[in-house]
């Protein structure tokens, strides 16, 4: 800030501080040969609404207190404090200290809340009641608005309380998940097989699935799934894990419907137009050892899953 308008912020604002003062200081009282008209009534304002009239009376005393107690403590917090230009205050506050100040102070917390977890191995601490409600509770902060409360997943974003993965459910892999992120590719195909041929792979999808198919569009599909999509997801249709590409042989479908139709429409969509998931990365968000708990969290559901 120039020299010029911290002078200008000084001035303006102990200006007005003066002014308000002298104001209240004038109007603490009234004079006593003047406080009542020649009827003897007490004189009156003029100001009048709804028939009723505002008397000529001086601030209650606890009320003129609250205010004079008001400029002390504006007085105080100058001078403590910056508020006048430049100035920086006898404390030497400043927003930043403070905020590194309580950075200091939450890392020591959260250090002592979290150290203790972080030494364990993600299976060990999976099974620990109270790292897994702290792990709840990350995750309802970080992942539900995609995965659902639940963890049971929504449309586009898979299901974490199964045992299907698209990158591998071992801990080190959720672990890189989460620090690293996913970006989904799956390539559209419309122009490049054609919608016939994009109807036939999708049939003969379905039909590895086990579920309602046409039978000659299936067998026409076959080569055309070997051609094309047998790179990513397997000869055998089962996926992989490294690529991200499902399983396209269970009953588990990313990009589902609750009917034949529905799904068989949802299929065509995808190889048609293909898809693009994107799971953000939080290695910068969480940090290591909160990452650490929330991988445990989302391996234990699975978990249980499994043994149920």
């Amino acid at each position: 800030m120039s020299t010029f308008w911290s002078g200008w912020i000084i001035v303006l604002t102990l200006t007005n501080l003066v002014l308000l003062f002298w104001i209240l200081m004038a109007n603490r009282k009234i004079a006593v040969a003047d406080d009542k008209t020649d009827t003897g009534e007490a004189k009156k304002t003029g100001h009048v609404y709804d028939g009723i009239e505002e008397y000529d009376n001086p601030l209650p005393r606890w009320w003129f207190g609250l205010f004079l107690a008001t400029f002390i403590f504006t007085a105080g917090y100058l001078v403590a404090y910056p508020g006048l230009g430049s100035w920086k205050g006898l404390l030497n506050w400043t927003s930043v200290n403070q905020l590194e100040a309580e950075h200091a102070h939450a890392k020591a917390t959260y250090d002592e809340t979290f150290g203790e977890f972080a030494k364990m191995p993600i299976d060990q601490l999976a099974k620990n009641p109270e790292a897994m409600k702290m792990g709840s509770r990350l995750f309802l902060n970080n992942c539900a608005v995609c995965h659902g409360s639940d963890a049971s997943g929504n449309f586009g974003f898979p299901n974490l309380t199964d045992k299907d993965w698209l990158y591998g459910g071992e801990p080190d892999r959720i672990k890189e998940t989460i620090v690293q992120g996913r970006q989904g590719a799956m390539p559209a195909w419309g122009a490049i097989l054609g919608e016939a041929n994009v109807g036939n792979v999708v049939e003969y999808v379905l039909q590895g699935a086990g579920k309602e198919h046409d039978a000659a569009k299936a067998e026409l599909g076959k080569a055309i799934f070997a051609t094309n999509c047998s790179v990513c997801h397997g000869t055998d249709g089962k996926g992989n894990h490294l690529l991200g590409a499902p399983n396209l042989t269970d009953d588990i479908w990313l990009y589902g419907a609750a009917t034949p139709e529905e799904l068989g429409s949802a299929l065509r969509q995808t190889v048609r137009n293909g898809r693009a998931g994107v799971m953000p990365a939080h290695a910068e968000t969480l940090k290591a050892e909160r990452i650490h708990l929330l991988t445990a969290y989302v391996y234990s559901l699975s978990q249980e899953e499994a043994a149920k």
